[in-house]
């Protein structure tokens, strides 16, 4: 059985792009004919914005299957919702899925033993999407309650060929407050980075890459860079790039002189594209689509100039 990151590496081959497109659906921001659509069906609040992103998301996904290789959808926009939330979720992940994109679930799920076992359960099908309920490929982590509280993360995903991406330094300025505090002559993300390194040593010391990956904030290049020395084999998963400042130029170190590495997450900047000014001008309120496909494609094209080996 191949492992997660081999699948993964096989589809940005195939598709010459590390690009990585987040789900993040927000009521007020839907395209209008998919709110009309989701309001005419009728139901509480909850079910009509649930089926708003549902249709949303799988829409996005059909317009950019055919050009990337994963998509993030975060957890936190279905959450809110209650249990109609968790079931477009759901059904989502099983669109992305079909369509042939490796899906990660943006949950920053952590905790210990049999709990950790839970959330695990609940989210790493891995390589079989009929292996969780959730259905997703990998699944972002927080390690904050020590490295015991990944066991249970690691198990599941060695188990289901299923993959991690740990938060390691996250792109939000506040990050700092916690993350750059320094013990033993060595700063708290470094420490978490070593872990990592150590899980994916330990546990795919023949592969290029490990599965258990890391978040590492576009937002931060020269720890980015650092991050990358010091984590050889560890799959990196990029945010910050555009809304959040961070630019092709900043994530280049993500990546191996053969262009694989790291994925590079763009969320509102695709999802939201028909609001910019260029694209609204261009395409019209109907082309939210068309809006969302040349955002993509421009994201591809502009990593590429920095990325020359493909990715």
């Amino acid at each position: 059985m191949p492992s997660y990151s081999e699948r993964l590496i096989a589809r940005v081959s195939q598709l010459n792009t590390s690009a990585l497109v987040g789900l993040d659906p927000r009521w007020d921001q839907l395209p209008a004919d998919v709110k009309e659509a989701a309001q005419s069906a009728g139901g509480s609040d909850a079910a009509v914005m649930a089926s708003g992103f549902e249709r949303f998301c799988c829409e996005i996904v059909d317009v950019v299957a055919p050009l990337v290789p994963a998509v993030k959808p975060q957890v936190a926009f279905f959450e809110q919702l209650g249990p109609a939330g968790f079931t477009a979720l759901a059904r989502v992940i099983r669109h992305a899925r079909a369509a042939g994109l490796v899906v990660i679930a943006d949950a920053k799920r952590g905790d210990i033993g049999s709990t950790a076992t839970a959330y695990a359960g609940a989210w790493l099908a891995g390589e079989d999407s009929t292996a969780a309920p959730f259905g997703a490929d990998a699944l972002t982590v927080n390690a904050y309650l020590g490295d015991d509280s990944l066991r249970p993360f690691v198990d599941k995903a060695v188990q289901n060929s299923a993959g991690l991406y740990i938060l390691v330094r996250t792109s939000n300025l506040g990050a700092a407050t916690f993350q750059d505090r320094t013990s033993q002559d060595q700063k708290l993300f470094e420490a978490v980075a070593d872990v990592v390194q150590q899980l994916n040593s330990s546990h795919w010391p023949d592969d290029v890459y490990g599965s258990i990956g890391a978040v590492v904030g576009a937002t931060w290049p020269e720890e980015l860079n650092s991050l990358r020395r010091r984590m050889p084999t560890t799959p990196f998963l990029v945010p910050g790039y555009g809304r959040q400042g961070g630019t092709a130029a900043d994530v280049a170190g993500a990546f191996d002189s053969n262009g694989h590495g790291a994925l590079v997450n763009s969320s509102r900047g695709i999802n939201f594209a028909f609001q910019k000014e260029e694209y609204a001008e261009q395409f019209g309120p109907a082309g939210w689509r068309d809006a969302i496909e040349a955002a993509t494609r421009q994201m591809i094209k502009d990593l590429r100039k920095h990325i020359p080996t493909g990715a």
